[in-house]
C-alpha cells in the first residue's frame, strides 16, 4: 500500500523523482514555511539537503526576485522583536544577524532606529526593574546582579555602572525623605 500524500515519507519519495530546481524550490518553500529564513540561512538548508549550488543560487535569486525573501525587512524584523521584547541591545542584535548570515548593509540598516537615546533608556528600564526586584539585599549584591543582567544583554559596563549609580542616588534620596 502506498503511503499517503502528505506524509514525510511521501513528500521524500516524490521530491526523489523531481527535476533538481522543482525539488529545490519544494525543500526551499517547506524551509520558509517553517521558519523565516535569511537568504543565507536558505542556501545553508538547501546545500544540506543536498542541493546542488547552482541551483540553490538560482532558487533563492528567483525567491528574492518576487519577494519571497527579503533579507532587509527580516533583519528590521528581527532587530525590532529582539529589542522590544529581550530588551537586547544594538551590539547583541548584530551579533546574532550575523550568524543568521545577513550582509553588514541589512544588519545596518536594522539597527537604525535603536538610537544611542533609544538604547540608553531601555538599559535604565531593565536596570530599573532589575533594582526594584532586588530591593531588600545588600547594595553590593543589587549592583553586581544589575551589571551582570544588563551584560547579558550586551550594554557597556560604563553604562551600567552609570545606571547602577543614579539608581542607587535615587534610592538613598528616597531613603533621607522617610527617615
Amino acid at each position: 500500500m502506498a503511503p499517503e500524500r502528505g506524509t514525510r515519507r511521501a513528500r521524500s519519495e516524490d521530491s526523489t523523482t523531481l527535476p533538481p530546481a522543482e525539488r529545490a524550490r519544494e525543500i526551499a518553500l517547506r524551509l520558509l514555511t517553517h521558519a523565516p529564513r535569511s537568504a543565507a540561512q536558505l542556501r545553508e538548508g538547501l546545500l544540506a539537503r543536498g542541493v546542488e549550488p547552482q541551483v540553490a543560487d538560482e532558487v533563492i535569486a528567483r525567491y528574492i526576485e518576487v519577494g519571497l525573501l527579503d533579507d532587509a525587512s527580516l533583519a528590521a524584523t528581527i532587530a525590532r522583536t529582539r529589542h522590544a521584547e529581550r530588551g537586547a541591545s544594538a551590539r547583541v542584535i548584530a551579533m546574532e544577524l550575523r550568524r543568521k548570515g545577513f550582509g553588514d548593509e541589512d544588519i545596518e540598516k536594522a539597527l537604525e532606529p535603536l538610537t544611542r537615546e533609544v538604547e540608553h533608556e531601555s538599559a535604565r528600564r531593565l536596570a530599573r526593574a532589575r533594582w526594584e526586584r532586588t530591593r531588600g539585599l545588600d547594595r553590593d549584591v543589587r549592583v553586581r546582579r544589575v551589571v551582570a543582567h544588563l551584560g547579558r544583554k550586551g550594554y557597556s559596563p560604563s553604562l551600567a555602572f552609570a545606571l547602577v549609580k543614579e539608581l542607587a542616588s535615587v534610592d538613598s534620596e528616597e531613603q533621607m525623605q522617610v527617615d
